[in-house]
């Protein structure tokens, strides 16, 4: 009885290691940042963004971040009353709830020259692609985490963190019933 007690918290602990090893960071605009030759449109067709994933603006200081609360602040560059402002240069903003981000460059005129992205965020178990010219006007509110942090340039690491955290549960659980037997 003991040893299927083991086996089941072996199986648990290897789920739970899946489930969070699938969270991605993406890097906007992949390997060459938040600058403005970066045509955010088609950038983010190839992103589907999730619940726990987190965006990364890599700048230069001639740029920042701002966050837009809705989509007419976003569609008319209205920087006036933003959500959340960063300028660190490596800013992290963490998905935390599902629906739609705006975000834009600070500097004057940016916003206006197509320095902006919009973010769809999914459900955790659903593949949501943002659209920046989506027609949403679901406003996803300020509950922004962001802070600095040193990351990697690849845009989504979903495969090679979803494979690891599977060779990691299917390990736990041969070790678990090896160990019962």
């Amino acid at each position: 009885m003991k040893m299927q007690s083991v086996i089941v918290i072996l199986v648990f602990s290897g789920l739970l290691s899946v489930t969070t090893t699938l969270a991605a960071q993406h890097v906007i605009g992949g390997s060459q940042g938040w600058e403005q030759t970066i045509d955010f449109n088609s950038w983010s067709s190839d992103q589907s963004f999730k619940v726990g994933d987190q965006l990364v603006f890599k700048y230069s200081g001639l740029h920042s971040v701002v966050e837009l609360g809705s989509e007419t602040a976003y569609k008319s560059c209205d920087l006036g009353t933003p959500v959340n402002s960063l300028s660190s240069g490596n800013d992290v903003v963490k998905l935390s709830k599902t629906g739609t981000r705006y975000f834009a460059c600070g500097t004057p005129g940016h916003c206006e020259q197509g320095m902006k992205i919009t973010v769809n965020v999914g459900s955790s178990d659903s593949k949501t692609a943002s659209s920046p010219d989506s027609g949403s006007s679901s406003d996803s509110g300020s509950s922004s985490d962001s802070g600095s942090s040193s990351t990697s340039d690849a845009s989504s690491g979903h495969g090679l963190r979803a494979s690891v955290g599977y060779i990691l549960a299917v390990g736990l659980l041969v070790i678990g019933l090896a160990s019962a037997f």
